[in-house]
């Protein structure tokens, strides 16, 4: 479990350097064939910033009324809040508000920018299906999300997507109408030109693939935190064993909000979706890794 954790976090932060490294690339493509180019870098950086920061502060009552959850207090459900309750004390983080979905698919999800500020959704079908072990590796799992700040690094991930989109996109109406401030012995250099034709067509796909692949490596690592937590990885194996043999998508499934949830909320049983632009990775490598430990 250890060694799980460390591998992903490794992986989480080169990721995030890639991020930051195609960023710098786009401004000294765009400095290289303008002058003056870098109040385009901040313009683009602020106006990210300023979208992403709305997201932070009120995206998680977005993400709950998005679903359809309705909070519940301990007299509502005593028995989901404790186990909420108790995992939040074993994890060492204040207890988050606890919300139900009224939906018979199985799933979860956690929100919230920290965990003084957290919520824990679950479906009716997920309450209903699982044993209490294996509904303890799920909370645990959400519970792992909110203590490994998961989505506040998700928000950071979103903010470079949106800088790199707009830079390029900027790059490309330049490159297409040109501008006064053209830097005419870089307009005439070929290698510029590739550079900056390569990275404004394929840098908005790779920050979305790079976006993804964050996503999928911080469900791996929120799967061996709870095992750790709960110190009975079977009982999130039973839990996605069960998760993956249901057969409909959750009914107000989105895409903005794919990301936050245990598995993936629109994929059916047997319907395969291209691993690259999954927001989860494949349910039975989780369910393999956590029969490992």
């Amino acid at each position: 479990m250890y060694k799980q954790i460390d591998s992903n976090k490794r992986k989480s932060f080169l990721l995030m350097l890639i991020f930051f490294l195609v960023i710098v690339a786009l401004a000294w493509v765009w400095q290289a064939y303008y002058e003056g180019g870098y109040y385009i870098v901040a313009l683009a950086a602020i106006f990210a910033l300023v979208m992403s920061l709305t997201s932070f502060y009120s995206g998680d009552k977005i993400a709950l009324a998005s679903a359809g959850a309705k909070e519940i207090k301990k007299q509502d459900n005593p028995q989901i809040y404790r186990l909420v309750e108790n995992l939040a004390i074993t994890a060492g983080v204040p207890t988050p508000k606890v919300y139900i979905i009224n939906d018979p698919s199985l799933n979860a999800f956690a929100t919230g920018r920290d965990p003084k500020h957290s919520s824990i959704a679950l479906t009716t079908g997920l309450i209903n299906a699982l044993e209490k072990d294996e509904l303890e590796g799920v909370i645990a799992h959400e519970l792992a999300h909110v203590k490994n700040y998961d989505i506040r690094l998700m928000m950071v991930v979103i903010i470079c997507v949106g800088i790199i989109t707009l830079l390029a996109d900027w790059l490309l109406r330049s490159f297409i109408w040109g501008g006064a401030g053209r830097n005419r012995d870089s307009k005439g250099n070929p290698i510029i030109m590739i550079v900056g034709l390569a990275l404004m067509i394929l840098s908005p796909i790779f920050a979305k693939l790079i976006q993804l692949a964050i996503s999928r490596k911080r469900e791996y690592l929120a799967d061996a935190s709870g095992a750790l937590l709960t110190r009975y990885p079977q009982g999130l194996a039973k839990a996605l064993e069960k998760i993956s043999r249901q057969s409909q998508p959750l009914k107000r499934a989105n895409k903005a909000t794919a990301h936050l949830y245990i598995a993936n909320p629109f994929a059916a049983s047997g319907k395969k979706i291209s691993q690259a632009f999954s927001t989860h990775p494949p349910i039975e490598e989780r369910i393999r890794l956590l029969r490992q430990m």
